[in-house]
């Protein structure tokens, strides 16, 4: 962690780690389309839809859900835009409760921008470090219909 305020180049390099890491997760996110779900034994599933692919970039909501029913007890929260190109993620939103990243709105001031993508770095290696893996749609379907 740094010791003083994070600078451009820190927040970028935050940035392509994170990157790196969901790419773990998610190898063939590029292909990806719809909604995906991983499901380990003992752990919450944790839930990945692609919102939007384009030749550079991809829109993507992750979080887990304390109901199979979408949408109730999102948390965290997040929908990511992925830069393919500039191996870079850019956190367009993120709602948890879990630390105080935000508190009512504020200016997205370079230090709050360190602070939500130093979370979903580490929710990410976490999510890794439990196994989570998205592989296809069907992993979804499965779950929710099997």
């Amino acid at each position: 962690m740094l010791h003083q305020s994070p600078t451009m180049g820190d927040l970028l390099d935050l940035c392509e780690e994170n990157y790196v890491i969901l790419l773990q997760l998610a190898p063939g996110l590029r292909a990806l389309k719809g909604k995906s779900a991983s499901c380990r034994p003992g752990q919450m599933d944790l839930y990945l839809d692609v919102l939007e692919q384009t030749p550079y970039t991809t829109m993507a909501h992750i979080t887990y859900y304390f109901s199979h029913k979408a949408g109730q007890g999102a948390d965290p929260d997040a929908v990511l835009r992925i830069y393919h190109d500039a191996r870079q993620i850019e956190v367009v939103s993120l709602k948890q409760q879990i630390l105080p990243v935000q508190s009512g709105y504020q200016h997205p001031s370079l230090f709050n921008k360190w602070k939500i993508n130093v979370f979903l770095s580490k929710w990410l290696a976490f999510c890794l470090s439990q196994g989570h893996r998205f592989d296809s749609p069907e992993q979804f379907l499965t779950k929710m219909h099997g």
